[in-house]
């Protein structure tokens, strides 16, 4: 082999690894599609998750558990109800922080 191929081999290798972290596909991907007005009750929360906007979903979502089902409902983090009810979802975690 000659010092040309060899170069050529090297940069082909260098641009294929450069191109490592580049994503296949740029759609946007979030969890929750139907998002759910409805009021729900803290006591039937089993388990609340809030997920903050990233670049690979550029909103805020929040959703909660039930405790009975195991259901997982997309809550509208808009709603002024969903709102108090991560209000006051913190205020008691906090409360339990050592």
């Amino acid at each position: 082999m000659n010092a040309s191929s060899v170069l050529v081999f090297c940069l082909i290798l260098l641009s294929l690894s450069g191109t490592q972290g580049i994503p296949l596909s740029r759609t946007v991907r979030c969890f929750c599609i139907k998002i759910d007005d409805r009021p729900i009750k803290h006591r039937a929360i089993g388990k609340l998750e809030i997920i903050p906007a990233s670049q690979s979903c550029p909103r805020v979502e929040i959703i909660a558990t039930m405790k009975r089902t195991e259901e997982k409902r997309c809550l509208n983090p808009e709603s002024e109800a969903i709102k108090s009810l991560v209000k006051s979802v913190s205020k008691k975690r906090s409360k339990r922080a050592p």
